[in-house]
């Protein structure tokens, strides 16, 4: 439904654990949304499946970030009180020791919701090139 505006063509960067030099890049981060028309408890976001240039990404790698609180991906079906809204913009971390190189990447999303009036599972998937910049 509002699959093509799951991946955020803004905020792709590198991320560091100190004051931002290369030496230190700890892994990268990209904004997602939910391609759901209201918002979700973070328990019914079932999985979070991130591609990178062909590669899969691990989800024991992932890290998601909604108004401020931080979740493992692997543990968000134990998170019952918290809610990604619709629109609300989520940061997506991967840690990966060194990021990526700065350039044009291939980004896909998928993710899988659990409905509660739906039979089968929800969800959507998205995939962009989004340029990565130079720290």
């Amino acid at each position: 439904m509002f699959d093509k505006y799951i991946i955020v063509t803004e905020g792709f960067r590198n991320t560091t654990t100190d004051g931002g030099t290369p030496d230190t890049v700890s892994g990268y981060e990209l904004g997602i949304r939910l391609p759901y028309y209201r918002g979700l408890g973070l328990s019914m976001v079932e999985s979070i499946d991130l591609i990178v240039d062909g590669t899969p990404v691990p989800a024991e790698s992932l890290t998601l970030t909604v108004h401020g609180n931080s979740y493992a991906v692997t543990d968000l079906a134990t998170v019952f009180d918290d809610r990604w809204e619709m629109g609300e913009i989520a940061t997506l971390r991967v840690a990966q020791p060194g990021g990526l190189a700065p350039g044009s990447h291939d980004i896909s999303v998928a993710q899988r919701l659990r409905i509660s009036y739906m039979p089968v599972p929800g969800g959507g998937r998205d995939a962009k090139t989004l340029e990565l910049p130079e720290l």
